[in-house]
């Protein structure tokens, strides 16, 4: 092999990255610290946002956060005696459609969609997209279909409608999928919150961050590598989180956990564009 043949071969495996990538704004969640991770106290007030990451080969939307009405009134979506009416705190502007149009897209312009998972913080926005390419974890689809009713609370059945059901739905791979071949966006399966839980290795030309999902909810999870009270299985998710960490290590990443504020103050806040 000649050196010029050899340098091209070293430089074909050298990762893609995408070409920037954006945290939305979103409604926001007074909760209990205790609902999110085991030995957490005091309330919190999470975000319940969505990321977009712009590749040359497409506009990618990591989960879609809550159904954007709620951002007009809670009330719209939840009905009479749910605690999301008093618990969400939301303005018109933070609607998933809006956050794109300031960015300058339309919702027409996303062509993938990556789901984290199916509970309707994260699924409230996939009606808007019925042109793109839907990405769920092994198994979330059908277990979603099927939940019990101890989680009932955790979804709202409208996400789901039959015209949502019916757009272009691929499952991803265990243990994880190359969005676009090059390895700027890899899926990797967390399962333990849900059981198909995803998590998303983001490379970018300054640094390279994995969107969290639900594997986690707050930097206590990670530090204590302890669970979710409402997780679907425990010795799963502690398996995810043992994954994550691994992953962050030797990736050289950031883990930006979708629920934690003090993540977002860290990445410098919603709509700061990362490249």
């Amino acid at each position: 092999m000649t050196q010029a043949t050899h340098l091209s071969a070293q430089q074909s495996k050298t990762p893609g990255t995408n070409r920037r990538m954006w945290g939305l704004d979103s409604p926001k969640m007074d909760i209990d610290a205790a609902h999110l991770v085991v030995g957490a106290e005091g309330t919190v007030r999470i975000p319940l946002p969505a990321y977009l990451i712009e590749h040359e080969q497409g506009l990618v939307l990591f989960d879609t956060s809550m159904n954007p009405l709620v951002c007009d009134d809670p009330g719209l979506v939840y009905e009479e005696g749910r605690p999301e009416r008093d618990m969400i705190i939301g303005d018109p502007e933070q609607r998933i459609d809006r956050q794109l149009a300031t960015l300058g897209y339309r919702p027409e312009d996303i062509t993938h969609v990556i789901l984290s998972h199916t509970h309707s913080d994260h699924a409230g926005g996939l009606y808007l997209f019925p042109q793109a390419k839907f990405f769920a974890g092994p198994g979330e689809l059908q277990w979603q279909a099927g939940h019990g009713p101890s989680t009932s609370h955790l979804f709202n059945p409208t996400d789901f409608s039959d015209e949502v059901k019916a757009f272009d739905w691929n499952s991803v791979q265990a243990p994880s999928q190359d969005l676009f071949g090059d390895g700027s966006i890899i899926m990797h399966h967390t399962p333990g919150h849900t059981p198909g839980e995803l998590s998303a290795l983001v490379r970018l030309p300054s640094r390279n961050i994995i969107l969290t999902g639900d594997t986690v909810h707050l930097r206590e999870a990670v530090e204590w590598g302890e669970v979710d009270p409402s997780d679907w299985d425990y010795d799963e998710e502690r398996a995810s989180i043992a994954k994550l960490k691994q992953l962050r290590d030797s990736e050289d990443a950031s883990l930006w956990i979708a629920h934690d504020p003090r993540d977002w103050e860290d990445f410098g806040g919603p709509l700061q564009e990362i490249a």
